[in-house]
């Protein structure tokens, strides 16, 4: 039954589910063990209505394919988990993340459903970490696992955890952080009961219906204000699938047919043979766009799924966006993360007053896997960060994750838990894109290994450059390399590899990609180009050549020579591009 809510009212229920879907990553976190969710936050949570429409969260609601397929056999204490991209139509698009859903009754009477995914450091499959570099296939990349109840109306199906545990390297931790999953989910529970509770069940969900139409009417606008009725097109690149192929092209064009906003995806490249293919959701795919437009255009509104109407998703079957079964997709955080990029560029086309650069563009991950002196199997995973591109209100942030929560892994717990050193951390020089707002820089960070193993390293941008918009300029690329013990050579090493031997005295040096800058160089304060001169951001020599900035030998700006060197850049170059790419696979010119 439907009932008027009071605006104050409907304002303290849209707080406490904020806060209990704080809760469920805070109770994820004491909880865990691996330091890929403990430390880094690698762990998506979202609380749903009756009808598995997400009201809080991060991630599209993927609760509607998962009930469908138990019809009526849903029932307090159940629990679902899963991991297979397939079965779940893209919700999570990994067989790394294992997804937890556990429906929410008040009194008998369904009220909604809480979710929880997190990244599993292994599932088995032929590599450690599960993410072979060259599969050709999703059987390669560990176990597979459809939607199953793992507690049957609150009794622990044992036979379904056994399975999933003997199949990992690390079981140990995989149970340790699927209970924290299962976990998280039943705080959010406990916190929707008690709102049943205070305010009653019919003023929840009608609530709930509310917060969903308020984002659906402030989306609307948005599509109005920002959302041309012309088409308009950009296309950005992943690197290679890590079996030679590419560049792959990745275009997207949008425009709006009345209230709806469209988001077509033709003209991307067909499915890779490597692992880099994103089968995704569309309802995730709304998600994404929309979180996009409201952090872009009105970071106020509450972030959930009432806007789905308002827009239409392409996704060309048998393309990178939507590969055909069997196809692997354990890397596909090279196409997820370039999936932002187009976006960004695409609605810059219109805004460019609003819209940002590209950032590093990937997820680049560290594995590092042997047997210690004592025997003991060791598993690190880390993912590490690069530049967050420059932006309208500001300098983009430097080594610093493209999901907000996210964290870097203390150095403290790497060298107390794994035979690792790290002997430095530090931002990359002029890897952030000039700019009137600079583009955040990459990090270098540099593993000494104690102990013989293997180590896997997953990245890209390392040809493709992240671009720059309004006038920045492009930011700087990805390398990775080695130093054998007792050897002063740098052996370079591909963005992509698995079952790279190493010895004691072995490092490892991983530098990330930058992000490009926002605005014209030119038009940045000088006293700010000199300061980031002074903390190793940016070269002197950089300076002069993208800023025109002249520094005196204190490290001070020389302000006649500067002005007059700036006029003369403006009088040769003109004015500045509205994109730089750096780099252009011959195949942009067709596209655009």
């Amino acid at each position: 039954m439907s009932v008027k809510v009071d605006p104050i009212t409907l304002d303290i229920i849209e707080n406490a589910l904020s806060n209990a879907r704080g809760e469920m990553d805070t109770t994820l976190k004491r909880i865990s063990l691996s330091p890929v969710i403990r430390e880094q936050n690698d762990a998506f949570p979202m609380i749903c209505n009756e009808r598995g429409q997400m009201v809080v969260g991060q991630f599209g609601s993927y609760i509607p394919g998962v009930v469908s397929q138990y019809e009526d056999d849903i029932n307090e204490g159940d629990v679902f988990v899963w991991n297979d991209p397939y079965a779940c139509k893209g919700s999570i698009s990994h067989n790394n993340d294992w997804c937890v859903m556990m429906p929410i009754f008040h009194e008998g009477v369904l009220v909604g459903y809480s979710s929880m995914f997190g990244h599993m450091i292994d599932v088995g499959g032929k590599v450690p970490g599960s993410m072979p570099f060259d599969a050709r296939s999703i059987w390669e990349e560990g176990l597979r696992i459809p939607p199953v109840k793992i507690y049957d109306k609150g009794v622990l199906n044992q036979g379904v955890l056994d399975i999933m545990l003997n199949n990992s390297r690390t079981a140990s931790s995989n149970r340790s952080d699927l209970m924290a999953l299962i976990a998280g989910c039943r705080t959010a529970a406990k916190r929707i009961g008690e709102i049943c509770d205070r305010f009653g069940r019919d003023t929840y969900l009608s609530a709930c219906d509310m917060l969903l139409d308020r984002t659906k009417i402030a989306m609307k606008a948005l599509i109005h204000k920002y959302i041309p009725e012309e088409k308009i097109s950009f296309t950005d690149y992943v690197d290679d699938d890590g079996r030679g192929n590419g560049p792959f092209n990745m275009t997207l064009s949008i425009y709006r047919k009345g209230d709806v906003a469209v988001f077509d995806w033709t003209g991307t490249d067909d499915q890779a043979e490597g692992p880099i293919n994103f089968h995704i959701h569309e309802g995730l795919c709304k998600l994404f766009f929309g979180i996009y437009m409201i952090m872009a255009f009105d970071p106020d509104m509450l972030f959930n799924e009432g806007f789905y109407d308002l827009f239409e998703v392409i996704l060309p079957e048998g393309s990178l966006l939507n590969p055909r079964f069997p196809a692997p997709l354990g890397n596909r955080l090279n196409t997820h993360t370039r999936f932002f990029d187009c976006q960004a560029g695409a609605l810059g086309r219109q805004a460019p007053h609003l819209s940002m650069a590209a950032g590093y563009g990937t997820s680049p991950h560290f594995i590092f896997a042997g047997q210690d002196k004592d025997n003991k199997y060791f598993q690190l995973m880390e993912l590490l960060f690069g530049g967050v591109p420059g932006r309208p209100r500001g300098d983009g942030l430097d080594g610093h994750a493209w999901w907000p929560l996210f964290s870097a892994t203390p150095i403290e717990y790497i060298e107390n838990y794994y035979p690792v050193i790290v002997e430095s951390y530090r931002p990359i020089k002029d890897s952030g894109g000039a700019g009137l707002h600079r583009g955040g820089s990459g990090i270098e960070k540099v593993y000494h290994l104690l102990e013989p193993g293997e180590v896997s390293i997953h990245d890209d941008r390392e040809t493709v450059p992240p671009w720059g918009v309004n006038g920045g300029l492009y930011g700087g690329t990805s390398s990775k390399w080695i130093k054998r013990a007792g050897s002063e050579e740098m052996e370079r090493i591909p963005s992509k590899i698995d079952d790279l031997p190493v010895a004691p005295g072995d490092k490892v040096i991983f530098r990330t990609a930058g992000s490009g800058g926002w605005g014209d160089p030119l038009e940045r304060d000088a006293a700010l180009v000199a300061r980031d001169v002074g903390r190793d951001l940016v070269s002197v020599e950089r300076a002069e050549e993208h800023y025109g900035v002249i520094l005196a030998s204190d490290g001070s700006v020389d302000e006649a020579q500067t002005t007059a060197l700036r006029e003369k850049i403006r009088s040769v170059r003109g004015a500045p591009e509205p994109f730089s790419f750096g780099f252009e696979p011959e195949q942009r010119e067709a596209a655009e």
